[in-house]
């Protein structure tokens, strides 16, 4: 067996991508032509579509596959989509489809966009006189918006643009520490280069006009400018989703719709007190929002970045849903922020992420956040529901037995034979396992 040293590369950057490879195998792998064999495999057969995947990021050596699912039967506001997953979780699309099938018949899921405001940050140090620096910022206000006229021309064109800039003191927190606060309307973007190009631009008009302005003292003029950023934490960019029906019409096999209300919407309050379930309570709504994200070409680790800070926006972690009984009416509702994009990015250029969005019927980005929030509150009532009565492990790991025959090899007539036999025993790893060994046994 060969004993491997950990060694540095120059120019690793500038090689070719087979090249990239030899070294790659060649300094970490035992069996080099086979680790070679499989990076190849996942390589696209047409060499256009492949040369589009190895220039979206940089060192690309092969493309990591994730399945793209669909869940049908979802009403919003009175209009049939299905859905595109992008997830390899077992029985996440299959929760989600159920759930959508559920609330078909009962009145389907309603949606409302209440804001779609981005917001940007310029941070700069300033030791001086609050006051001098507030006046100077009343008087730049207005330049620093004319001088990104050539930037945000298109954007203004469309209805979208800057919305306002705000000078934010933080030198409670930061000796010094200043901010101008920024929002913006990217209408279908999601604009993250349009907006720090507009702040990047406004940091320099600030730097420039504090050196020639008068009231300033010498010592004030020198502002430091210590960066220009979006932020991905956009608690105005908000959308709500809800689901509701008569208690009686949750009546679900043997349980009554009272008892059946009853018990999620305790599930429920228990997700927004207890830190320790609300984070597995939201990672389930997470797996509905970001498989949809991904599909559409959007960025998810913004949108997690996002939606956990905002569930921590009142001093401690809670549920990102709600839901309560009142009058005999059961209501379930999430409101989330989701600053998404329908054109721009990978929207144009991933020939699946365009398949996706016309399989949404093009959506503009209000459209698409009120889809992507129906995802991830589907995805939480279908595991609540079986938290609350059949439990969650008796679906999933139903769903998860394919994975283990598969990786045992099971071949087709070994997996048809155990998927029959474990519908009526309890799946686990070890039985499974067990089952396996004795179906083979008999051979």
């Amino acid at each position: 067996m060969k004993h491997f040293m950990s060694k540095s590369i120059s120019g690793f950057s500038k090689l070719s991508k087979s090249k990239k490879i030899d070294w790659i195998v060649d300094t970490y792998f035992s069996n080099s032509e086979a680790a070679k064999r499989v990076l190849k495999q996942y390589w696209n057969t047409d060499e256009k579509i492949q040369q589009l995947h190895d220039e979206f990021i940089e060192n690309t050596i092969s493309n990591y596959y994730l399945p793209l699912g669909v869940a049908p039967n979802f009403s919003i506001n009175g209009k049939l989509y299905t859905i595109p997953m992008v997830i390899e979780e077992s029985s996440v699309v299959a929760a989600a489809s159920k759930a959508a099938k559920f609330w078909l018949d009962r009145g389907g899921f309603k949606t409302t966009v209440l804001s779609t405001t981005k917001i940007g940050q310029v941070h700069f140090i300033y030791h001086g006189d609050p006051n001098r620096l507030e006046s100077f910022f009343k008087q730049i206000k207005p330049k620093l918006i004319a001088d990104t006229k050539a930037i945000t021309k298109n954007m203004v064109s469309r209805g979208g643009g800057i919305m306002d800039i705000a000078l934010r003191n933080k030198t409670q927190d930061i000796p010094g520490y200043y901010q101008l606060h920024a929002s913006f309307e990217t209408l279908d973007a999601m604009g993250a280069n349009f907006i720090n190009s507009c702040l990047e631009q406004f940091a320099k008009t600030f730097k420039k006009e504090a050196l020639l302005f008068d009231s300033f003292l010498e010592e004030e003029k020198n502002i430091q400018i210590v960066m220009s950023i979006l932020s991905n934490y956009v608690p105005e960019c908000l959308v709500r989703a809800e689901v509701s029906c008569k208690v009686e019409d949750l009546k679900d096999g043997n349980i009554s719709g009272e008892a059946f209300a009853q018990k999620f919407v305790q599930a429920v309050n228990i997700a927004e007190i207890e830190p320790y379930r609300a984070v597995t309570h939201n990672k389930g709504i997470m797996n509905g929002i970001d498989a949809v994200v991904l599909a559409t070409g959007n960025d998810f680790r913004a949108i997690e970045a996002c939606v956990h800070a905002y569930a921590s926006r009142k001093g401690k972690y809670s549920s990102l849903t709600h839901a309560k009984i009142e009058d005999g009416i059961f209501t379930f509702w999430i409101e989330i922020p989701l600053a998404l994009g329908t054109v721009g990015g990978l929207t144009g250029l991933h020939p699946l992420v365009k398949l996706a969005l016309e399989l949404l019927h093009h959506p503009s980005a209000k459209e698409l956040m009120q889809v992507v929030a129906v995802a991830g509150l589907a995805q939480n009532f279908a595991a609540l529901r079986s938290l609350t009565t059949t439990g969650i492990q008796q679906g999933h790991m139903k769903m998860h037995l394919m994975n283990i025959l598969n990786q045992f090899e099971a071949n087709e007539e070994e997996k048809t034979s155990l998927t029959k036999h474990f519908e009526n025993h309890t799946v686990s790893h070890s039985a499974v396992v067990e089952a396996l060994k004795a179906l083979r046994a008999k051979k």
